[in-house]
């Protein structure tokens, strides 16, 4: 079944659906979604509310753009979270120099504490990085090595994307590889290896072509692989069942 690896299930945008679009989940074909943390607030909302749904786990992490939230008390209580059941990663972390909400000093700060958070509890990362490409991989190279996880949302070269494969890391594919101005993403999985590669919505955002700005959510998923297929030249179920199992083994699931 298909495995959305990145989705935003607490955010308000289903705050009038979210119980009867989670249900409709398994028979749209999605077996399992990892739900997201991003706002240091969701780092305590989102594993309670994984715990409704035995398909759905959590990550727990600030992302860059929330990087002013954290000191060295929120932090430790960001840590706690971790004991809770069904956290399976660290995340949603990283660069964001495209909204540059926080300074970029204090991004890379908190970025690499995260990074420190996940390599101590031995968990993968998500890894969030926007208009920031030599930044990420610099710190990835110092301080992420022999993690594990996902370069979420891929939006650099198919050479940067070989760079993170080398490094044992999983490329983020979602909506973005149906849009007609998405060619890089698509030369990206047309070069990675499918087993390298994972499937997410990033759901309420970045829905597919033909739903394109509009809500976005897991049972969308199905045109990211249909996409992926086409490009790789294999079936789709191929594509679903390849994925399915990177991310299980990529979230310590398998």
């Amino acid at each position: 079944m298909i495995f959305d690896t990145h989705a935003h299930y607490d955010s308000s945008q289903f705050d009038e659906d979210r119980e009867e679009l989670l249900a409709s989940m398994p028979e749209q074909g999605v077996g399992t979604i990892v739900n997201v943390g991003a706002s240091f607030e969701s780092c305590f909302t989102v594993p309670e509310m994984v715990k409704k749904y035995p398909f759905m786990y959590a990550a727990v992490g600030v992302h860059p753009d929330e990087a002013g939230a954290l000191n060295e008390e929120t932090f430790a209580m960001m840590k706690k979270q971790f004991a809770q059941e069904k956290v399976i990663a660290v995340g949603e972390i990283g660069l964001d120099y495209y909204w540059d909400n926080e300074p970029h000093d204090l991004q890379k700060k908190w970025f690499i504490r995260q990074l420190g958070l996940a390599r101590e509890l031995s968990l993968p990362v998500l890894i969030h990085s926007r208009e920031a490409a030599s930044d990420t991989l610099e710190i990835m190279k110092e301080y992420g090595g022999g993690l594990g996880g996902v370069i979420h949302c891929f939006s650099y070269s198919k050479e940067m994307a070989a760079e993170y494969v080398k490094m044992g890391y999983y490329i983020g594919v979602g909506g973005v590889v149906t849009f007609k101005n998405g060619r890089k993403l698509k030369e990206v999985v047309a070069e990675t290896p499918l087993t390298s590669i994972v499937l997410e919505t990033d759901c309420p955002y970045l829905a597919p072509v033909p739903f394109r700005g509009k809500r976005n959510n897991s049972g969308y998923i199905r045109y990211v692989a249909e996409e992926v297929a086409k490009i790789k030249g294999v079936s789709v179920q191929e594509v679903i069942r390849q994925t399915e199992e990177n991310a299980k083994k990529m979230y310590g699931l398998a």
